[in-house]
């Protein structure tokens, strides 16, 4: 792989990395919540067995979808997924005055070790859907490499793809803490990482427009300059709106 290879992969995962962590906030408040019952020791084994389980399942989803990737109603059906995720969220963000319920329903009664820590790998899986469509959206774009193709899809957007969701997982597992007082601070970060869920279902539709099968717009729109120019710099300027952004209640 040549430097701008390096260049153009480097920042995907960058991204993912961040995304990942902005979108897993509320996760890592409803593993708080799914393990607050158990004592101290046992919840950092509950999190740590579910962090596992969630590297199993997300290799293995992430495998299964790079088999789909190229199958235009599959793209269809993400893109439409990845926008009822990003406008449901922003409704219920919307409907509770910019702040999301923590409640979950995995917490409602206490549990015993195991039964706990199957609770945080349903959760887990709920979160892995999300965040798995959107990240294999966003590398749908990226230059071929000379990796053999894993799945449906190339080495290398493949291995960026499943290095920025563990990555992410990870972070979001130590930093959980640092990001949810940074969510806090900066409420308008959560509403803009769902805008850019919406904004990279669009992509994907494009993409989906542009198939070979269907040909709805030019097959080679996706990968122009002039709409990536564009996608990237929508994408900027949602992520420092987010950053600056402040809900009415806290205007001064």
């Amino acid at each position: 792989m040549d430097s701008s290879l390096w260049l153009e992969y480097g920042w995907i995962l960058l991204v993912l990395i961040g995304l990942e962590g902005l979108l897993a906030a509320d996760n890592a408040l409803v593993m708080a919540l799914i393990v607050k019952h158990l004592p101290e020791e046992k919840q950092k084994r509950a999190l740590l067995y579910g962090l596992g389980g969630a590297f199993i399942f997300r290799f293995a989803s992430l495998f299964f979808v790079s088999y789909l990737v190229n199958i235009w109603q599959i793209q269809a059906l993400g893109a439409l997924y990845l926008l009822y995720i990003s406008l449901s969220n922003l409704v219920k963000l919307k409907k509770n005055g910019g702040e999301e319920d923590a409640e979950s329903p995995f917490s409602k009664k206490s549990s015993g070790f195991w039964m706990t820590v199957l609770k945080v790998e349903l959760a887990d899986i709920a979160f892995a859907v999300d965040s798995i469509l959107t990240a294999v959206a966003l590398a749908a774009s990226l230059s071929a490499t000379p990796l053999p193709h894993i799945g449906g899809m190339d080495g290398g957007q493949f291995l960026v793809v499943l290095a920025g969701g563990m990555i992410g997982l990870i972070l979001i597992r130590i930093a959980a803490s640092y990001i949810v007082k940074i969510l806090d601070k900066r409420p308008g970060l959560e509403a803009a990482a769902y805008l850019i869920i919406g904004w990279v279902a669009i992509k994907l539709a494009i993409h989906t427009l542009a198939h070979p099968a269907l040909k709805l717009i030019p097959e080679h729109f996706p990968d122009s300059t002039g709409w990536n120019a564009t996608f990237w710099i929508v994408m900027a300027i949602i992520a420092i709106s987010g950053w600056f952004y402040k809900p009415k209640s806290e205007r001064s």
